[in-house]
């Protein structure tokens, strides 16, 4: 299959839909009871933000915020409020992917840095104003570093196990148009 086939595409889109699902599984598991005083990442948005700015193609709109709103839902939290700042926040990577095509990694990993603090803290923002309680700013903090800082891992893991690379600039996506 190549990546111009219909067939690759529609696997693709379910591919990252059931890493959602598999990415929601391991984060519900029991595996420690006591509370924590650091957070971990958030894995589902890395990988978003990795495959929105690879290969936009494969992480259309719905299927992303159907993904962040079952994680919002299974999670506990305010539902549709992370996921709606999530796809902004991916849509806005999708815009800037053909600029950041031929830019380092380096640049690229500042862009979804600015963009994951953007959506951490404005999420903050709209608890606090709505008077939701808001977790420690220690762990949000934690989330963040930690988020930013497992990215080069998740595209690696997207680059080389996944298959999902950047496009060439002479690429076509499966309706026959330059990527």
């Amino acid at each position: 299959m190549n990546d111009q086939s219909p067939t690759r595409l529609w696997l693709m889109r379910a591919a990252f839909f059931v890493l959602a699902l598999v990415i929601l599984f391991f984060h519900l598991l029991p595996l420690e009871t006591t509370p924590r005083r650091w957070a971990g990442p958030d894995v589902l948005l890395a990988f978003a933000c990795a495959w929105c700015l690879r290969r936009p193609e494969y992480v259309p709109s719905v299927i992303l915020a159907l993904a962040f709103l079952l994680a919002d839902l299974l999670l506990q939290r305010p539902p549709g409020l992370w996921a709606m700042l999530a796809l902004a926040g991916c849509e806005n990577l999708k815009s800037r992917g053909r600029p950041l095509r031929d830019a380092s990694f380096a640049v690229e990993w500042m862009t979804v840095a600015v963009v994951i603090c953007a959506i951490t803290f404005v999420y903050r923002l709209v608890l606090i104003v709505a008077l939701v309680p808001v977790p420690r700013l220690s762990l949000t903090l934690s989330e963040l570093g930690m988020t930013v800082l497992v990215y080069p891992v998740i595209v690696g893991l997207t680059h080389w196990v996944m298959g999902v690379r950047k496009a060439a600039p002479g690429d076509l996506d499966a309706l026959g148009q330059r990527v």
